[in-house]
């Protein structure tokens, strides 16, 4: 039974952490919230747009971290599949400049559930971890915190419903995130598994 328990669980972490790392780098939208390059709906976009205007990193790997999403997004909507080289004018992210650290630090759950999210998607291939999880709540807890701080706020005054989460895309993103995680699917799958031998032999 251990053994069924195990493999049973294995299977279903390395699915859910396929589908999680599916939404996150090939950017299905999540929610939607003002950024550098106007409105950002993945998580990929918002460290990109942070990752470009810091200069942190070379360019080049941020367009790696943006091609699949760039792909996905052409052939859904049957448009040209933008060319490498041009990937950072497709997405708005050319002369980006830093924001200051004051501005960085009132958004900063949303900004750091976006890298942990990003970072735990790719981690998340390879070994099982909380990371991705972690990422995406801290996310979520700083779009709910954003709405009541920005009605105050001159920055958003332009911006009309500019914060929003898609409840169906966000769902399925926080529960492939928890199933990945392959310690916690092991106990549930036990839990089920006791409980249906308990009721099978009463």
């Amino acid at each position: 039974m251990a053994s069924k328990v195990k493999v049973l669980a294995t299977i279903i972490s390395f699915t859910a952490s396929r589908i999680f790392f599916f939404f996150i780098f090939f950017q299905i939208p999540l929610f939607r919230f003002p950024c550098r390059i106007g409105t950002c709906t993945t998580p990929v976009e918002l460290t990109s747009s942070q990752l470009i205007a810091s200069e942190l990193i070379p360019s080049g790997v941020v367009k790696a971290l943006l091609y699949p999403g760039a792909i996905g997004k052409a052939i859904f909507n049957k448009k040209p599949i933008p060319k490498y080289n041009k990937l950072l004018d497709a997405y708005n992210m050319r002369n980006l400049k830093q924001s200051p650290i004051t501005t960085d630090l009132q958004h900063i759950e949303v900004l750091a559930g976006s890298y942990l999210a990003v970072a735990g998607a790719i981690i998340g291939l390879v070994r099982s971890r909380r990371l991705g999880l972690f990422g995406m709540l801290l996310l979520i807890w700083g779009l709910y915190k954003e709405p009541s701080f920005s009605k105050g706020h001159s920055s958003y005054k332009y911006h009309k419903n500019a914060i929003s989460i898609y409840y169906p895309t966000m769902s399925i993103a926080v529960l492939s995130a928890f199933l990945s995680i392959k310690d916690d699917v092991k106990k549930i799958v036990s839990c089920f598994k006791w409980t249906f031998s308990k009721s099978k032999y009463k």
